[in-house]
């Protein structure tokens, strides 16, 4: 076998931040439940309060920092509750009254929420769009450019390495959300960037069942705050939730290719049909941040984006589709879709669908997916 530094994305997942082997010890320890621990005499070791720390956090940090950035022993993972305590630990950590924030205006929904907030605390708040590198134009004197990329859920794509280069250049740190693609798409550390964040109740996980979320950093100083951050908040991830995200890394690898294939397959078919529109997947060769997302991703993701006539003919699309849950969230083994104008966040077409390719067999998703679409025009 080679060195650990050279292993493969498959190798590297079943392994990620598993103990030293142990004898009549079980290869990835069970959940360890505890507010406290032991402590005689002083604090000096490295668990005292649940609160702080947590034996099957540490072990998961491990895994999620081995896979961010194989090989590289001084970054660190500190998880979370959810990806929106991630991304919250990474904004109000460093940004203070007077800092100025770079935002995605086409980014995550909860994000106008994010805004509101960092305004009402005195920090300004800039936006521009994800496509073109527009947030290169209003980079100026800011502390932070958050970037979301390939952004959900239009789909677009930055370039990451042109865009670390400028605000590192004028000041600012980077984080990257890095969400749809995961680090076996994506590797926003090795691209430059200051954080890796992302809700690992998505694809990292992928079974639609965890609230999680997570923060790499190389920085210690960073790092630090984002762990005080955590502190002050209590934001912090259940043991049993930790150890079955550990558990799913395993399959990380497995779930990711079989769902990018899918989504590939899934995108190549929807190409051919008049009747869609505004198709958007980053790993079609047509597609507007093709040639971006080539030269800085690995994989394109589980998400295809694509808009119906109107929002009737989308409902009657979601209704007719019998493998296809009609639900939120995405990166999970079992597909699903949704009309996303519902929530009433995103500046979309009433009949955009964001579908969330899943693991199942690629003609019969196809199959559901064409018959859905000629039932919900009124083709036999």
């Amino acid at each position: 076998m080679g060195a650990e530094q050279d292993w493969g994305d498959g190798t590297r997942a079943v392994r990620a931040g598993l103990p030293e082997p142990r004898k009549y010890e079980p290869t990835l320890p069970g959940p360890v439940f505890a507010a406290h621990y032991h402590l005689p005499g002083e604090p000096t070791g490295p668990y005292t309060y649940g609160r702080d720390e947590n034996p099957t956090w540490t072990l998961l940090e491990r895994a999620i920092g081995e896979l961010e950035a194989p090989g590289d022993g001084a970054v660190e993972t500190v998880v979370f509750a959810s990806g929106m305590a991630a991304a919250s630990s990474v904004m109000f950590s460093q940004l203070t009254a007077g800092d100025v924030a770079v935002l995605p205006s086409d980014g995550y929904q909860a994000l106008p929420l994010v805004r509101e907030q960092l305004e009402a605390y005195g920090i300004g708040v800039r936006t521009a769009p994800t496509g073109g590198d527009a947030q290169l134009s209003v980079l100026d004197g800011a502390k932070l450019l958050w970037l979301e990329t390939p952004s959900n859920p239009g789909l677009d794509v930055c370039d990451i390495r042109r865009l670390v280069a400028a605000a590192h250049d004028a000041g600012a740190l980077v984080a990257v959300d890095n969400t749809l693609a995961t680090p076996l798409g994506q590797r926003p550390l090795a691209l430059g960037a200051d954080f890796s964040v992302a809700s690992d109740t998505k694809g990292m996980t992928g079974h639609g069942d965890i609230l999680l979320g997570h923060v790499t950093c190389r920085d210690p100083r960073l790092i630090a705050g984002i762990r005080r951050w955590r502190k002050i908040t209590g934001a912090i991830p259940g043991p049993m939730e930790a150890w079955l995200a550990h558990r799913s890394l395993a399959t990380l690898q497995l779930r990711v290719e079989r769902q990018c294939a899918n989504a590939l397959a899934l995108a190549e078919v929807l190409a051919g049909r008049e009747d869609v529109t505004g198709l958007r997947y980053p790993g079609l060769a047509g597609d507007p941040s093709h040639e971006v997302a080539a030269g800085q991703m690995r994989r394109f993701g589980s998400v295809v984006s694509f808009v119906l006539a109107d929002k009737d003919r989308a409902e009657r699309f979601l209704d007719a589709l019998r493998l296809v849950d009609d639900a939120t969230s995405f990166g999970g083994v079992r597909s699903t879709a949704e009309r996303r104008g519902r929530w009433g966040g995103d500046a979309v077409p009433p009949g955009f669908i964001r579908f969330s390719v899943g693991a199942e067999d690629p003609g019969d998703l196809v199959a559901d997916v064409l018959h859905a679409l000629d039932m919900s025009t009124g083709r036999s």
